[in-house]
């Protein structure tokens, strides 16, 4: 179950807190946070997205924690910056956030802007354009009210039992890590496939968990928002060719310099896919596409004098699982740590 493996994370970072001989050594020049959903704790047993959520409370705790710790809270432009100087007398944070999702304007921009900090947004334009398809999201519906799915993985049907909690996180993991080998053609199928077979409605369920244009604009209005690019269709690159890929790249980054009216330097792997920021040529096409830089999800913190390469920043991607503050002190202080990774294995019958 993933609570055991959060459990063993948790406590090891805890164990790691209290030493206090690994964190409290100064290393690196900051570090770059990667949010995706910041809303209320929902009921229900099943949660597999949980990971990617924070409550507003907890990031309100959370910036006025690095506030106390005086961590400087800056944007992804100064950020860049200090990634390449000398390092200086104090560490930076630097706040971002994937996936345009609605509740980043209704949930945590209130928490943002009282505490009048940066942070940098990834737009991955199908998805203000209302076009996008949010699979992950569809799946993790599906699962959660289904006992049973079907649906075909290389030309055969397959089945899978969903019954329990435990099966439905064992499906999923499975599922949705196929899933995201796919090349969009074959991704958009296979999920077309699974909405329509259990009546689910992908394109107003992607709707209504995205932000559009107009809410994007209001963001714009504040001068502590920098926009970033994360492709069209929030595909993995590394199943795209190498000519599609780079077409996302320079298309996002085009679409959304005319809808929004301002340069974007920015950009960021979609999912952080490591396939895509451990491929040289699909590093280089970033800076191709004319971005200053690219995040991924490279588990770390930013070294000074330019030893982090600015097209493959690493980011700590906060696991919501985890309430503790001392925690994410742990992990921002760039003190090694090796989190449990559950095993892989297919769950189909």
């Amino acid at each position: 179950m993933p609570s055991d493996n959060i459990l063993l994370t948790s406590l090891g970072l805890e164990l790691a807190y209290f030493s206090g001989r690994s964190w409290t050594e100064r290393r690196g020049a900051g570090a770059i946070l990667r949010f995706e959903r910041v809303r209320p704790r929902r009921p229900g047993r099943f949660q597999p997205l949980k990971s990617r959520e924070v409550t507003p409370r907890f990031l309100d705790r959370t910036l006025r924690a690095l506030k106390r710790w005086k961590y400087d809270i800056v944007d992804m432009d100064e950020a860049c910056r200090r990634a390449v100087i000398m390092s200086g007398p104090r560490r930076f944070v630097c706040l971002t956030f994937d996936g345009v999702y609605r509740d980043l304007i209704t949930s945590a921009y209130p928490v943002l802007s009282r505490h009048r900090v940066p942070f940098t947004v990834y737009v991955p334009t199908a998805f203000p354009d209302g076009v996008g398809e949010a699979w992950w999201l569809a799946l993790e519906q599906i699962l959660a009210r289904e006992s049973r799915v079907s649906l075909v993985i290389d030309r055969r049907e397959r089945h899978f039992t969903t019954a329990t909690t435990a099966e439905k996180y064992h499906v999923h993991e499975f599922l949705e890590s196929w899933m995201r080998t796919l090349a969009p053609p074959e991704l958009s199928a296979a999920i077309m496939d699974l909405c329509k077979r259990y009546s689910v409605d992908l394109k107003g369920l992607s709707r209504e968990a995205a932000m559009d244009w107009s809410d994007l604009a209001r963001l714009a209005a504040d001068p502590n928002v920098t926009f970033g690019s994360a492709t069209v269709n929030y595909s993995a690159l590394s199943s795209l060719k190498d000519g599609a890929a780079l077409r996302e790249m320079t298309m996002g980054k085009a679409v959304a310099e005319t809808a929004l009216q301002r340069q974007i330097r920015h950009f960021a792997y979609p999912f952080g896919d490591p396939a895509s920021w451990r491929r040289t040529h699909l590093v280089m096409a970033a800076e191709e596409a004319g971005f200053a830089s690219a995040v991924s999800t490279i588990p770390g913190i930013v070294e000074a004098a330019g030893r982090t390469n600015l097209y493959a920043l690493p980011r700590i991607s906060w696991d919501g699982r985890l309430g503790s503050l001392r925690a994410m002190r742990v992990l921002l202080s760039g003190a090694p740590f090796a989190p449990v990774k559950p095993t892989r294995n297919s769950p189909a019958v």
